[in-house]
C-alpha cells in the first residue's frame, strides 16, 4: 500500500504532530511553503511544488537543497497549490493521500480544500485530512467499520450531498437505525464509540466522516 501526504500553508498552531505520521507515509510533497513545513519537521521531501509566494529567497534556496524535485510555478494560475501537489500525488498513483496544513486559515480555502476530497474519493483513493483537532475522511455508500481513537474520541457524519438516507450506526453511543438527514441536520453531530470499534453503514448519498477532539482536552 502506498500512502502519500501532502503538507499545505495552513497555520502552524493546527498542524498534527507530524511524527505519528512518519512510519505511516511513504512519500512526502510540499505545496508552497509546507515545504519549508516539512524541512522544519526534518521529514524528507520527495517534491516541493507551487508559486512559493508566501516564502522568501533564502528559504526558497533552503527547500531546493532538501527536496528531490522542485518546481515554481507562477503566481497567476488556475490551481491552487495543493492541488497542483495533487495532481503530482495523483502521477504516484497511490491507495491513500493525506492532507496536512489545508484547514485553520483562510475560510474559502478550508472550504475548497475539503471538497477536493471528493476528486480523491473519485479516483478510488482514500482521502484524509488531519490537523491537531479533527481527522476528515469522505465515505462513500456501504458498510465501514470506525476503530476508536483516543486522541479524536468524538465521531460526526456531515452529509456531503444534499440527502444521506439509510444510515445505520452500532455500537456508538447514540444508534441509529435506517434514517436520513439532510444538509442543516445536527442528528449525527458528536457521537462515540461504546467499544474499540463500531460500523456504520448508509445506502444513497455520500458522508463526511469526521473525528475530533475539544480544544482542551476535558
Amino acid at each position: 500500500m502506498l500512502s502519500v501526504a501532502i503538507v499545505g500553508n495552513g497555520p502552524i498552531e493546527r498542524h498534527p504532530d507530524f511524527q505519528e505520521y512518519k512510519n505511516v507515509i511513504d512519500i512526502w510533497i510540499g505545496a508552497d511553503r509546507g515545504a519549508l513545513t516539512l524541512v522544519t519537521n526534518e521529514i524528507p521531501i520527495e517534491y516541493a511544488v507551487g508559486d512559493f509566494d508566501s516564502i522568501n529567497e533564502e528559504e526558497k534556496k533552503v527547500i531546493q537543497q532538501n527536496t528531490n524535485f522542485f518546481k515554481e510555478y507562477p503566481s497567476e494560475k488556475n490551481e491552487t497549490d495543493l492541488e497542483i501537489a495533487l495532481l503530482k500525488a495523483y502521477e504516484l498513483d497511490p491507495d491513500e493521500i493525506y492532507l496536512f496544513g489545508v484547514t485553520g486559515g483562510r475560510l474559502d480555502h478550508e472550504l475548497i480544500n475539503i471538497q477536493l476530497l471528493s476528486s480523491i474519493v473519485n479516483k478510488g483513493i482514500r482521502g484524509v485530512i488531519a490537523d491537531s483537532l479533527n481527522q476528515l475522511e469522505l465515505t462513500t455508500p456501504g458498510m465501514h467499520t470506525i476503530n476508536y481513537c483516543e486522541k479524536y474520541p468524538y465521531i460526526s457524519f456531515i452529509p456531503f450531498t444534499k440527502e444521506v438516507s439509510g444510515i445505520t450506526l452500532s455500537d456508538f453511543y447514540y444508534p441509529l437505525e435506517n434514517q436520513t438527514i439532510s444538509w442543516g441536520s445536527t442528528l449525527c453531530i458528536s457521537n462515540k464509540l461504546l467499544s474499540k470499534s463500531g460500523t456504520f453503514s448508509y445506502k444513497e448519498g455520500i458522508l463526511l466522516l469526521v473525528k475530533s477532539r475539544d480544544t482542551i482536552q476535558r
